[in-house]
């Protein structure tokens, strides 16, 4: 028996608060503050909308969000924008669904004029299958910041031109 096709959803409401919580609790890659950044994220959108410059998917399941990106305009650039955040939640890890996430953001971004989307990941090695993650969705490595994080976990930065 297949299962049910993903769903995208773009408006962010507030349960979202606690699904992306949840999703980003489960990858087990996240300190406490991390998370709450990602919550911050969802909370400013619902405060300010669009004006937040935060813009979002869901991938969502039968009625249930499992996974989601976070993307917006960098200040003071022409056509850059940043990936914030993709996740996907543990269990269901590997379907492909975060290359999904990645295809309907960056279409999302090249249709609001982005020209060059930037991801930030950590060097720890725990983060090597994020990097490779990247990697496989033609994202190149552009530069690293040593001991950015703390020490020993410096900041890859990717960019990928679309």
């Amino acid at each position: 028996m297949s299962q049910a096709p993903w769903s995208f959803r773009y408006e962010v409401t507030p349960a979202d608060r606690e699904a992306v919580r949840a999703i980003v609790e489960s990858t087990g890659f996240f300190n406490a503050g991390e998370v709450a950044v990602a919550v911050e994220l969802v909370d400013e959108r619902l405060a300010k909308g669009t004006a937040s410059g935060y813009y979002f998917v869901f991938a969502e399941r039968e009625g249930r969000t499992l996974g989601y990106a976070s993307y917006g305009p960098i200040a003071g650039t022409v056509a850059s924008f940043d990936l914030y955040w993709i996740a996907v939640d543990a269990s269901i890890q590997r379907e492909g669904l975060g290359k999904r996430l990645m295809a309907e953001s960056e279409r999302l971004i090249a249709e609001a004029g982005g020209s060059r989307i930037y991801v930030e990941t950590s060097t720890r090695d725990q983060y090597r299958p994020t990097r490779a993650f990247y990697e496989r969705c033609g994202y190149r490595l552009e530069a690293v910041i040593e001991h950015f994080y703390a020490p020993g976990d410096g900041k890859a930065i990717c960019v990928k031109v679309v």
